[in-house]
């Protein structure tokens, strides 16, 4: 059964400049500012939550659905996922707007200016889930992670409305949005993820408690960072699952996504919950030690050994049947 993964779809535009932007900057003349930085370096990344998570679900053998807005410049992008087992049919092509674009600069000191642009991604609340499901079978779930608000409420009513079991990821939003943006975004869900921050700020900002929040959901999963996932369940004692330990520490970014990808993968091949965290955990590891968030190539004989030394081989023997990757 197919996993529908709706959310943004962006690329990264990362310039280095090699001198420091304070040195440009008249204090009592910022009101009239216009400066140029010639930069050195320019990254093109490709990125978005939902491209994200396809592309860690592809490169471990599932064909999960791509969900969300994009301009025509997709082109290059839609072939890249597409390579990697992401169905992009269900992506909608905005006619008039580019798709969503994070452009950054970085000086000497790491001090950044940085512009987002949402173009596409605005028309994410024009997709309508049914006529997909209607081509590709009944999800096991639909993930509905951070895009346009309105496009994520839209998702989410109606996946409540039609029975299609649902994933709240919100991430990104929950530090922009309100109670009453969050609680019809969580409620219902059957599984929610956050990371330890994001949990604090839904509890805040729904005005429930975690024990309330956990009567809407099915299950908890709470990413700590270096201290590995935690997993909840009303009535039941939390499971708490040790991350991988890294070769090197590169860069964080996407690191969230890739765990989801892992964990949704391992559900969709019938693990348990402990498990499929112990599979997030391990996807996740490759993001941090690549600049990028699509960077990493997996080689199926190195994944299970790595899985091997983190968790047993009782984990290799359940997962090894069902891993598919590009590389041996």
């Amino acid at each position: 059964m197919p996993l529908l993964i709706a959310g943004s779809i962006a690329t990264d535009h990362l310039m280095s400049f090699p001198g420091r932007f304070s040195d440009s900057l008249v204090v009592d003349q910022l009101d009239k500012l216009s400066v140029s930085f010639l930069v050195e370096e320019l990254e093109v990344r490709r990125g978005g939550c939902a491209a994200n998570i396809s592309f860690g679900l592809g490169n471990l053998g599932l064909r999960p659905v791509l969900v969300g807005a994009v301009g025509e410049d997709f082109a290059e992008y839609r072939s890249w996922l597409e390579r990697h087992n992401v169905d992009c049919t269900a992506v909608h092509t905005s006619q008039t707007r580019h798709t969503a674009r994070f452009v950054c600069t970085t000086d000497s000191a790491h001090a950044q200016i940085a512009s987002f642009y949402a173009g596409a991604m605005s028309e994410a609340r024009e997709i309508e889930l049914k006529p997909i499901v209607d081509r590709v079978g009944a999800p096991d779930y639909v993930l509905i992670g951070p895009d346009d608000p309105q496009g994520m409420l839209r998702h989410t009513d109606e996946c409540r409305q039609r029975g299609y079991p649902f994933v709240a990821d919100p991430s990104q939003q929950l530090a922009f949005g309100d109670g009453d943006l969050i609680r019809p975004l969580i409620d219902g869900a059957e599984i929610l993820f956050s990371n330890e921050y994001e949990a604090s700020l839904i509890v805040q900002k729904t005005g429930w408690s975690a024990e309330e929040v956990l009567e809407r959901v099915g299950t908890w999963v709470v990413t700590l960072g270096a201290e590995g996932v935690r997993i909840d369940r009303k009535g039941e004692e939390s499971v708490t699952v040790p991350a991988v330990p890294e070769i090197r520490k590169v860069e964080p970014t996407g690191v969230g996504d890739a765990f989801r990808a892992g964990f949704l993968a391992a559900l969709g091949w019938g693990l348990d919950l402990e498990r499929a965290a112990q599979l997030g955990c391990l996807l996740a590891v490759y993001v941090v030690e690549q600049v990028g968030t699509q960077e990493y190539t997996l080689s199926r004989a190195a994944f299970l050994r790595r899985l091997e030394a983190a968790y047993g081989a009782s984990a290799v023997a359940e997962v090894e049947p069902h891993l598919r990757t590009l590389h041996p």
